[in-house]
């Protein structure tokens, strides 16, 4: 199975329940309905993304990158690879990536959430989906090349430091919890 047949798997499984999810789910599914090439960068109309949340559920916080182009603070994630099987192996092995953390795992039951958000050309569109994956105890971060810092923030904090996207993942994944 391809990692664009996945997509369209996980997207028509994905429980959208919530107030503009079950669009957002059928936008992502016309978009590789319309787009064979939609996994991947090059895919100027936009394409999909994993991500996932970095959460230590037993301290009540979560692992953010201060990400170096954007100078924001944001849960892991980026662009699927042509070694990626599925989105959730894309997503984790971003979050693996970008946290330096072995051993995450991600929360099951598939993604937490959608959230699509308009980049610079060429490109137009990124079209997230958002998983959680939990660190395993007593895990210690460590920086990567994408990120100018990483921190660990107590649930009450993440309001205060990232955008409405993040702290919407965050309530979603405290949700699955």
């Amino acid at each position: 199975m391809s990692l664009h047949d996945d997509a369209v798997l996980v997207l028509k499984g994905y429980g959208a329940h919530e107030d503009g999810q079950a669009a957002l789910r059928q936008t992502y599914l016309d978009h590789l309905a319309a787009h064979p090439d939609g996994m991947w960068k090059s895919c100027e109309a936009g394409h999909l993304t994993a991500s996932a949340l970095v959460v230590d559920p037993e301290r009540g916080r979560v692992l953010l990158t201060l990400h170096r182009k954007l100078g924001m603070w944001l849960q892991m994630g980026g662009h699927c690879e042509p070694q990626d099987t599925t989105l959730a192996a894309a997503a984790l092995r971003e979050a693996t990536e970008e946290s330096g953390i072995p051993g995450l795992s991600l929360l099951p039951g598939g993604p937490v959430t959608l959230d699509r958000h308009a980049i610079p050309a060429p490109c137009h569109w990124h079209l997230d989906v958002q998983y959680a994956a939990l660190a395993p105890a007593g895990s210690a971060p460590a920086i990567s090349e994408e990120s100018l810092d990483l921190r660990w923030f107590a649930y009450d904090e993440v309001a205060g430091v990232a955008d409405a996207s993040v702290v919407r993942l965050l309530e979603r994944t405290r949700a699955a919890l």
